[in-house]
């Protein structure tokens, strides 16, 4: 993904700087690889501690943040659960379709790739939903998915998102971050 860089003002420049040196001790850590991961997903450019430290309120307002979700999808990427997130996104993607003929494929590619049994990207969800789902999308509507997706975002709100709070990479961007504005 591109960005802009662009030179800060001389009166914040030892602020990069202190920031640059965080990182880098933080990368010469333990787990070096996954945290070069994650700062390279969160690249702490765009956004601020206020933002980040809001995330921490509710798992709605880590997902509603652009950043908050790839560093939380990066983290289950390290948990190997990241198709609880993927599926969630594709949902919400899928929810925004107007045309009843690309819905009706999307929905048969979503069920292929999250829903049957022993799909690639299989999601966490009991029998009676994977099977109401597999009616459901014979004539899909926006809301075919619904009940998996809160399911999901329930397994992630209770089980991953604790997680997130509490790893070293939520805790290391916090402290990477200048906390400008707060007082």
């Amino acid at each position: 993904m591109p960005s802009v860089v662009t030179s800060p003002p001389r009166e914040l420049q030892h602020l990069n700087m202190d920031m640059e040196d965080k990182k880098r001790r933080l990368i010469r850590g333990r787990n070096c690889r996954l945290r070069c991961r994650w700062l390279q997903a969160a690249s702490t450019e765009g956004f601020c501690f206020e933002e980040m430290s809001q995330w921490s309120h509710s798992l709605e307002t880590l997902l509603s943040s652009k950043y908050g979700t790839n560093i939380f999808q990066a983290f289950l990427k390290s948990e190997f659960s990241d198709e609880n997130i993927e599926f969630w996104q594709v949902c919400e993607d899928y929810k925004k379709i107007k045309s009843s003929f690309r819905m009706s494929s999307r929905a048969k590619k979503i069920f292929k790739r999250y829903i049957q049994a022993e799909a690639p990207r299989e999601i966490n969800i009991d029998h009676k939903t994977r099977e109401l789902i597999r009616w459901n999308i014979k004539a899909p509507t926006t809301v075919c998915f619904d009940d998996a997706q809160r399911i999901v975002h329930g397994l992630m709100e209770r089980d991953s998102y604790p997680r997130f709070l509490k790893s070293d990479i939520y805790q290391a961007l916090m402290d990477s971050t200048p906390e400008t504005g707060k007082m």
